[in-house]
């Protein structure tokens, strides 16, 4: 099937097998490998991605389910080589250990500030909780979404 989507600001025109999961999309077809692959069942929140300025876990969405969409990966947060706010904080809070989860959870922080830009340490809590993290006990991370929502 064609497909027409834009990632991180560039239309991307693609003939994709109805089954292409998206987070296999932009991982392999067009290259953007700071989406990663966890579980590949939704629950661990790794693969997140923003779509229409939405979190969501692209191994829970076809690429033909994003045709005519607006897509934005980790690799579209920073403009003009410039990190986003949030990986700034995620950087200064020591909020990645391993750095697997950090992509999926760094997007979800974002749309979770976008859609509420002063969260209370329960709502950064319960806003982050489709994403899972094996290594830093979550307390950084909060602090770095906190931290961000204070800019």
């Amino acid at each position: 099937m064609q497909i027409r989507v834009t990632v991180n600001g560039t239309v991307h025109d693609s003939d994709v097998e109805p089954r292409t999961l998206l987070v296999h999309y932009v991982r392999e077809v067009l290259g953007l490998t700071g989406t990663n692959i966890g579980c590949d069942t939704s629950s661990c929140g790794a693969c997140s991605l923003h779509m229409n300025g939405e979190a969501v876990k692209s191994c829970t969405v076809l690429a033909v389910q994003a045709d005519g969409a607006s897509i934005t990966t980790i690799e579209g947060l920073a403009i003009d080589g410039e990190m986003h706010p949030m990986q700034k904080a995620f950087m200064e809070n020591h909020a990645l250990q391993c750095g697997y989860c950090t992509p999926g959870m760094v997007m979800a922080a974002t749309s979770l500030l976008n859609e509420n830009p002063k969260p209370t340490e329960a709502e950064v809590r319960i806003g982050l909780e489709g994403n899972l993290c094996r290594c830093t006990g979550y307390h950084n991370i909060v602090q770095a979404v906190l931290a961000c929502a204070g800019d």
